[in-house]
């Protein structure tokens, strides 16, 4: 691969540290896209791992330790990302996410359900919290990750903890695309169903229909670029 051409913009990232997860071709194709990416995970030497290989491949990356229930420490990433780029962020990824079990409601412990609404909707609450202005001063787009269980039409039996937070992360989408429009600012949620990812096709097999992380990947670019437009508030499919 070729460096990556200049003029993309920041682009903010979180649950990217993964080997062979979606947001591994997420940055990727945003990479190549030519813009600069701050890698946000718990683990910084999982981050910086994937940014080290981004930037052997020409892409601009930086990688950022940080627990994304923490607003305070979300907010000092923030805070240093705005002054190292004034111009603001053209683009906020939250893919920080993870299924936690299918127990029916009755059989779903208070445990699993506070953490499933942690690391589904609490981790994209803060983090538009901690970036909007950045986002705001670009005119960009943030890109959140639903599910088809939040869908209308669709069951969330078996999944009640899990449905619920991303139900939560459709409703945070709506509210940013409503309240941010006269800033400038995008907010759109892709729901894919089943995703080819090593965890899944080890879990279920390789005959399934799944959706392809490169796939996911482009929908993912094209809701962050400029050349989108107008769209914004919208639940998209994928699947």
């Amino acid at each position: 691969m070729t460096a990556a051409p200049a003029g993309g913009g920041l682009a903010v990232l979180t649950g990217v540290a993964r080997r062979g997860q979606v947001g591994e071709v997420v940055a990727r194709i945003l990479g190549e896209a030519g813009y600069t990416l701050a890698l946000l995970a718990r683990d910084a030497g999982d981050a910086e791992a994937r940014a080290g290989e981004l930037r052997a491949a020409g892409v601009r990356a930086t990688a950022h330790g940080c627990d994304l229930t923490d607003a305070g420490a979300l907010g000092e990433v923030a805070a240093s990302l705005a002054t190292d780029h004034p111009s603001g962020a053209r683009a906020l990824v939250c893919l920080a996410g993870g299924f936690g079990g299918a127990p029916s409601v009755a059989d779903t412990e208070p445990a699993l359900f506070q953490r499933q609404v942690a690391v589904n909707l609490t981790t994209a609450f803060l983090t538009t919290r901690a970036f909007l202005p950045m986002v705001r001063t670009a005119r960009g787009s943030i890109v959140y990750f639903a599910s088809t269980a939040a869908m209308p039409g669709e069951s969330p039996a078996g999944m009640a903890a899990y449905a619920t937070a991303k139900a939560g992360v459709v409703t945070l989408m709506r509210a940013v695309a409503k309240e941010e429009r006269a800033n400038g600012v995008r907010a759109n949620a892709l729901a894919p169903t089943m995703v080819r990812t090593g965890d899944n096709v080890a879990a279920m097999g390789d005959a399934k229909a799944y959706v392809e992380r490169e796939t996911v990947g482009l929908w993912v670019k094209h809701l962050c670029a400029p050349e989108s437009g107008p769209v914004s508030g919208q639940l998209i499919r994928l699947g």
